[in-house]
């Protein structure tokens, strides 16, 4: 009976060479995404991916046996894991690679004097860890570590010690602020690294735009800066309040995903709140969708979005924390063709049939509908992708080239840069999304354009961060 019953534990499938195992690594990288921030995240679900895809393989080409030692038959499983998870991680951020590698080691030396493998075996197993930690780059692109790059500003951003002048709105209800590294609340928080701000919270009921406003007018009028505390829908109602008063704005990490402040190279408030006094600051281009005759304007930080886009991006984003981005990815787009369909627009005058366009402000990487970073916030273009519904099979040709990771080059993808896009005939289209805030209404035509280092923004110096007067070579200039 007592044999019968390890049989069945035998056969029960696992995970990284074993159940055990299988759990010991989901805790570590369960544990590497609560310690750290937004590359912390990075690496833990690059390592669980590259863990998957080394267990496929280990399964694929050599099948357990059906005698006595069951799944034991696969010798450089448990070391193809442990380099899996290993490398993965360390391919986002070296350090927690690094930590993840002493525990690899101890399983590979504690193979080799149990006499379960033999070095050959501890040696293919690392080589299939490293292959599939390898593998992952070809679904999702490493996103460099450092911020995106940007000039100071013409006029140098007021130094504000301890934050006197400063005028900050929080919108508590931006979400919960993954990888910001505070666990209070932002408002007292704030209020504990800058206690000489003006510091105001929405409370239900309040305009937020009237808030922003209001803040915006009394940094101007003492030589200060506005600030605000939230998501990405907040910061791009609060550059647009900037911009109006001429003001610098601080933007502090307070929304779910921080798109913008990712890309800006900020991760807490700490930061921020140390660059406002010192007045560290850069400049970046606002890209800005208007009617044709300039009457009515909607500004945008990171990407404005039509058709099937937005409902992609929501879809997504419900998944790719726990299963990362691409796989979620995969899943939205699934689930969002299967329900939806083209829309009939004018894009600078040509009829198209779209299943979306997303244009975003500056040039977005990887190519693809998974746009992780820009390497410039301040490139002068418009990075316009869309997919065309009028090839045949669209759909189809879509789903594969996403899962074959050969988005890129498939012939349903249109993609280019350029200063200035028109749009008509988008009442056909019911939904529109600026920094990932839907927005309904009867408009029939938009002209996206860009307004070249338009905001100043304040982030700590860095390494990368150009010399005033040098601008990179080949970009177009204001």
């Amino acid at each position: 009976m007592r044999q019968r019953r390890m049989g069945k534990f035998r056969s029960l499938p696992s995970w990284g060479g074993g159940a055990g195992e299988g759990l010991m690594w989901a805790g570590a990288a369960a544990a590497i995404g609560a310690i750290g921030g937004r590359t912390a995240r990075r690496a833990a679900l690059r390592g669980v991916g590259s863990l998957a895809i080394a267990t496929a393989i280990t399964r694929t080409i050599t099948r357990p046996s059906s005698g006595r030692h069951g799944a034991s038959a696969v010798p450089f499983g448990r070391s193809a894991s442990a380099a899996a998870f290993a490398v993965g991680a360390a391919l986002e951020a070296p350090r927690y690679g690094l930590g993840a590698a002493p525990v690899g080691a101890a399983i590979a030396a504690s193979r080799l004097r149990a006499g379960a493998s033999g070095l050959g075996d501890v040696l293919a197993g690392l080589a299939i860890g490293g292959f599939a930690a390898a593998l992952t780059c070809h679904w999702w692109p490493l996103k460099p570590e450092k911020p995106a790059g940007a000039v100071p500003p013409r006029l140098p951003a007021p130094a504000l010690p301890a934050g006197a002048g400063l005028f900050v709105v929080v919108n508590p209800g931006s979400g919960v602020a993954l990888g910001t590294g505070d666990s209070a609340a932002p408002t007292e928080r704030l209020r504990s690294l800058l206690p000489e701000a003006e510091i105001t919270e929405l409370e239900p009921g309040d305009d937020l735009g009237a808030l922003l406003d209001k803040a915006a007018s009394r940094a101007a009028g003492c030589g200060g800066a506005l600030g605000v505390c939230g998501g990405d829908g907040t910061l791009n109602a609060a550059a647009g309040a900037a911009v109006r008063h001429g003001v610098p704005l601080a933007a502090f990490p307070g929304g779910t995903f921080n798109h913008f402040a990712a890309d800006l190279g900020v991760e807490s408030l700490e930061e921020v709140a140390n660059a406002v006094g010192e007045g560290a600051a850069v400049s970046v281009d606002l890209a800005r969708a208007s009617s044709p005759d300039g009457a009515e304007e909607q500004v945008f930080l990171n990407t404005f979005s039509i058709g099937v886009y937005p409902e992609l991006v929501r879809a997504r984003e419900k998944l790719e924390d726990r299963i990362g981005k691409w796989p979620a990815l995969a899943i939205g787009l699934t689930r969002v063709l299967a329900r939806t369909g083209p829309i009939d627009v004018a894009v600078n005058g040509e009829p198209r049939r779209l299943w979306l366009l997303f244009a975003g402000n500056g040039v977005y990487h990887p190519a693809g509908f998974a746009p992780t970073y820009r390497p410039h916030l301040d490139d002068g273009l418009l990075d316009i992708r869309a997919v065309d519904g009028s090839t045949p099979f669209a759909r189809t040709r879509l789903l594969v080239a996403m899962l074959t990771g050969t988005l890129h080059s498939s012939r349903v993808l249109v993609a280019t840069q350029m200063r200035r896009l028109r749009l008509d005939g988008l009442s056909a289209a019911p939904h529109f999304a600026y920094d990932g805030e839907v927005s309904q209404g009867p408009v029939d035509s938009l002209v996206l354009g860009k307004s070249v280092r338009a905001l100043t923004v304040y982030r700590p110096v860095t390494e990368h961060d150009e010399v005033l007067g040098l601008p990179a070579a080949g970009r177009p200039q204001a």
